[in-house]
C-alpha cells in the first residue's frame, strides 16, 4: 500500500512562506495562533485550559485531558487561576502522555528532576494546587509498564479525550510517538493511528537533540526508552492544542503540520485527519523560517534572529 511521503520540493515550498502569511493561510489544515513571545503563548494556553475547565464544570460535565510534563510554562497561568478563582479539578481526568524509562525499561524514582516526568508533575503541577481543588489521585493516569492497557481502556470507557494539550518535536513526535525509522519493520498509517500505550525506543535524532538542549551535548545520559500513550487514545480528542515556542528548532514542523498530508515521517500530521480541531499556539520566532528570507545566515554569524 502506498504511503505518502513529503518531497523535498514540497517542504522547501512550505518553508519559504513568509511569517506574515502563515496565520490564516487558506491551505492550512490547522489553526495557527501567533504571539510575539513565549510567555504570551504560555499565558494564552494556560487561559484556554482554565476556560475549558470552567465551562465543563458549569455544565456539570467531567473533563478529560492529555497533559505533557513539558512544555510546562502554561501551567503557571492555569495554576494561578485555579487557586485564585477556586476552580475545582475534582471532575478532571488527566492522561499523562509519557514517562522516561531507564535502559532496563524501569521508571525512575518520582523526583523533581529531568529523569522523572511524574516526579516533575507532582512537584510543579499537582504540588502547587490547593488540595481542596486538586485532581483526585485516582484520576491522574500515567502509562505504567505493569498495566499498559489501562489508559486506553479507561479512555474508551470515558468516551474519549476532550482536549489533548501537547508539545511537538522537531520531527513531528507527539509524546514518545516518533517516526518509525526501522527499515525492516513497516507500519501503515492505520496501524499507527491505532497504536496502543507501549514502550518505545528513542530515535537517534531525538537522543542527540535532547542531549544538546538539556545536557550540553552529553548524549551518554539520555535514556533510550519511553513509555507513551499511543495514537489510539490521543486521536480520540475532540480538540488538540499544541504549544510550540522553542525558537529556531521548529519552524519546519510547524509548516509540515499546516500543509502536509498524513505521513509517518511526521506523526503530528495524523492529527488533522482524526481530530476535529487542531490549534498550534506559537511565538513568532519559532514560526519564522530561514528559507523565507533572501539570505541564509549561518548560525555562527547570527546576530539578530537567534
Amino acid at each position: 500500500m502506498y504511503e505518502y511521503r513529503i518531497s523535498r520540493e514540497e517542504k522547501e515550498k512550505w518553508c519559504s512562506i513568509p511569517l506574515d502569511q502563515l496565520e490564516g493561510h487558506p491551505d492550512s489544515k490547522i489553526k495557527l495562533i501567533l504571539q510575539d513571545t513565549r510567555p504570551q503563548v504560555a499565558e494564552l494556553v494556560g487561559n484556554m485550559m482554565a476556560d475549558e475547565l470552567i465551562a465543563n464544570n458549569v455544565a456539570g460535565k467531567i473533563t478529560k485531558w492529555v497533559l505533557p510534563s513539558g512544555p510546562e510554562d502554561q501551567y503557571k497561568t492555569f495554576i494561578r487561576r485555579v487557586n485564585e478563582e477556586r476552580i475545582s479539578l475534582k471532575n478532571l481526568y488527566v492522561f499523562h502522555i509519557d514517562e522516561i524509562l531507564d535502559w532496563e525499561c524501569r521508571p525512575y524514582p518520582k523526583e523533581n528532576n529531568p529523569k522523572s516526568c511524574e516526579g516533575r508533575m507532582l512537584a510543579r503541577f499537582y504540588g502547587k494546587i490547593d488540595p481542596e481543588l486538586n485532581v483526585p489521585e485516582v484520576q491522574r493516569i500515567w502509562p505504567r509498564v505493569e498495566d499498559m492497557d489501562y489508559p486506553d481502556r479507561l479512555c474508551e470507557e470515558l468516551g474519549g479525550i476532550d482536549t489533548a494539550w501537547i508539545g511537538v518535536g522537531f520531527h513531528g513526535l507527539v509524546g514518545a510517538n516518533e517516526f518509525p525509522e526501522n527499515p525492516f519493520y513497516n507500519l501503515t498509517l492505520e496501524q499507527y493511528a491505532s497504536s496502543k500505550t507501549r514502550i518505545t525506543v528513542k530515535n537517534l535524532d531525538s537522543i542527540i537533540l535532547k542531549s544538546v538542549r538539556t545536557y550540553g551535548g552529553l548524549y551518554d545520559v539520555i535514556d533510550p526508552f519511553m513509555i507513551t500513550l499511543g495514537f489510539k487514545t490521543l486521536l480520540t480528542a475532540r480538540r488538540c492544542v499544541a504549544m510550540v515556542a522553542t525558537g529556531k528548532l521548529k519552524p519546519t514542523v510547524i509548516r509540515v503540520a499546516m500543509f502536509s498530508e498524513p505521513t509517518l515521517e511526521y506523526p503530528i500530521t495524523l492529527f488533522p485527519k482524526y481530530v476535529p480541531e487542531v490549534i498550534f499556539c506559537c511565538d513568532r520566532k519559532s514560526a519564522d523560517h530561514p528559507l523565507s528570507y533572501d539570505e541564509i545566515i549561518l548560525s555562527n554569524e547570527n546576530m539578530g534572529r537567534d
